[in-house]
């Protein structure tokens, strides 16, 4: 059996001790958990200590069932020293506990700090808290209204059987007409052809959409409760998907898609926003009922125009439908009452949805560097392109000086000295067309390294930039500034331009999938161009912040 230290007990002799009786004891409690609307319990063992005379809880912890009674010392133990309530430190005369077992522990644990453990059957305070807890635990509302349960968990069953958000993006809205339970309208909008989140969102009003898209698309994503006050503002009901296992406290980043697992593996959640009540993750009956039909529509409406709906453009498309309620909704002569309901498409607000994204995407971008500062392009560099800096040796300058490979429009004297140079290896076509680019651009004029920074990373860069002579930058490589490699090879940039007064060159070879891929050879060699090492501040370019582009699914 484990005893205190004597340093924990000289510690809690010196706490002053007071008259009073505490009641100590651990209960089982089980509660419907917020986060399942298959009603699964959840529970545990939740130990008081009370002081009676006072009338307060000194401490109370929740605990594995089958932790052992070393749980109720150091929860007396946290009363004594760090109480809860607003009471000072201090030791009980005696306490008091009703199981036989823990009576006996609690004597051999605590004989040497002078507090008497007496048995007794009954604690009556501490029953009385139990009491109420057991009384707020069966007031808390289910998930989802016990009637419509089962067929609310079968229609989100068969949503994602038939996964809306591969042929709707979030910006192709559904009318759903029923004009009943207080509703006249409501707008689907299907999450998940990103693949990020997956459900379905049931809008009350064409405002709320419409204020919500506005309000994210104009701040980033670093501004946090700005994007939290929007998302709590939203007027909506939600059926939201997740995996079992992310309510279970383990990750499965590995496993791919979640929208690629069977229902046998998803959690449904039901829930409610409004701006005036914040996130409620259950339904009450009347609002279930009303979700239920509007996913029932919503699910035959797909199904009928499923090729129609499969394409980019939304067409105008309408039906209605007669639907039988769940047996709860029975009429007094035992027939289930039916209840007319009409979907239609929403082309117009599909169309005012994504100008408004594609809108905000183009101010972010705008906004990638400071006013009056000429934006850098990444579309001279092929993609795929092998970027390396290095040295051309002065023999291969005099093989290439007298060919139309060699352009030196300064005329800058480059010889008897191997130059600095930026070379690009990638595809013929890919080379012959940059090299065309260049020179419809006029030519190159210099290059550059401009530090960047991007503020919602630890990280800085350090950016490689061409100048061509219409003014124009192109960016060339992004080398993050713990990368030691780049590090040693822009050091020995910088000493070769300093030893060539600033001449160096820019070399596009072919041969990226040829045997001579890395190592091109003067035969590969396309366009030599040379150039200058320009100063970032002469030329204009302050530190490049580029700031993040927060876009809707379904839009590019």
């Amino acid at each position: 059996m484990t005893l205190l230290t004597d340093t924990t007990r000289r510690r809690l002799q010196q706490l002053p001790q007071s008259p009073n009786v505490w009641e100590g004891d651990r209960r089982y409690i089980s509660a419907q958990s917020y986060g399942s609307s298959r009603g699964d319990a959840v529970g545990g063992d939740c130990i008081l200590w009370v002081d009676g005379a006072q009338g307060v809880v000194r401490s109370m912890e929740m605990v594995a069932p089958e932790v052992g009674h070393e749980a109720v010392v150091r929860s007396l133990i946290q009363a004594i020293e760090s109480p809860q309530s607003p009471v000072s430190p201090t030791r009980p005369q005696k306490v008091v506990v009703k199981d036989r077992e823990l009576h006996f522990f609690l004597r051999r644990v605590l004989q040497e700090l002078d507090i008497a453990v007496e048995y007794v059957p009954n604690l009556p305070l501490i029953d009385e808290i139990f009491r109420s807890f057991s009384e707020a635990l069966e007031n808390i509302p289910p998930k989802v209204s016990p009637e419509y349960l089962e067929a609310l968990e079968e229609k989100a069953g068969e949503l994602w059987e038939l996964a809306p958000w591969e042929i709707l993006a979030d910006h192709q809205i559904l009318a759903i007409e029923m004009n009943k339970w207080g509703v006249e309208t409501l707008y689907a909008c299907i999450l998940g052809m990103a693949g990020l989140d997956y459900g379905v969102v049931l809008y009350r009003s064409l405002d709320s959409i419409k204020q919500f898209r506005r309000k994210i698309l104009s701040h980033s994503e670093r501004e946090m409760p700005q994007l939290e006050e929007a998302f709590l503002e939203q007027d909506c009901w939600f059926l939201t998907y997740e995996s079992q296992e992310e309510d279970e406290g383990t990750s499965e980043d590995d496993d791919g898609d979640l929208g690629d697992r069977p229902f046998s593996e998803i959690q449904a959640t039901f829930g409610n926003l409004h701006p005036l009540e914040g996130l409620r993750s259950f339904l009450y009956e009347e609002e279930a009922i009303a979700v239920w039909v509007a996913l029932e529509a919503f699910s035959r409406f797909c199904q009928a125009h499923y090729r129609h709906l499969s394409v980019d453009e939304m067409a105008d498309l309408s039906s209605k439908y007669r639907l039988q309620l769940p047996q709860k909704e029975a009429d007094t002569s035992g027939k289930p009452k039916t209840v007319s309901v009409k979907v239609s498409t929403l082309p117009q607000l599909a169309e005012e949805l994504q100008d408004m994204a594609f809108e905000a995407a183009a101010e972010e971008e705008m906004g990638l560097f400071p006013e009056n500062v000429p934006m850098v392009a990444d579309d001279l560099i092929p993609e795929k392109s092998l970027v390396s800096l290095g040295d051309v040796p002065q023999e291969w300058i005099e093989q290439l000086q007298n060919t139309k490979k060699f352009h030196n429009q300064e005329q800058i004297d480059c010889s008897g000295q191997d130059l600095p140079v930026v070379l690009i290896q990638t595809t013929r076509p890919k080379a012959k067309e940059a090299i065309e680019q260049i020179q419809a651009a006029g030519g190159l004029r210099g290059v550059c390294f401009q530090k960047g920074e991007v503020l919602w990373e630890q990280e800085e860069y350090q950016l490689g930039i061409l100048q061509t002579e219409d003014n124009r930058f192109h960016l060339f490589g992004e080398y993050a500034q713990s990368d030691r490699r780049h590090r040693q090879a822009k050091q020995n940039w910088d000493r070769r331009c300093q030893e060539t007064n600033g001449i160096c060159s820019v070399a596009i070879a072919m041969g990226l999938t040829g045997a001579s891929r890395g190592q091109p050879q003067p035969k590969d060699i396309m366009g030599l161009f040379v150039v200058r090492a320009i100063d970032p501040d002469d030329a204009g370019l302050p530190t490049l912040r580029p700031h993040p582009v927060f876009r809707f699914e379904g839009t590019t």
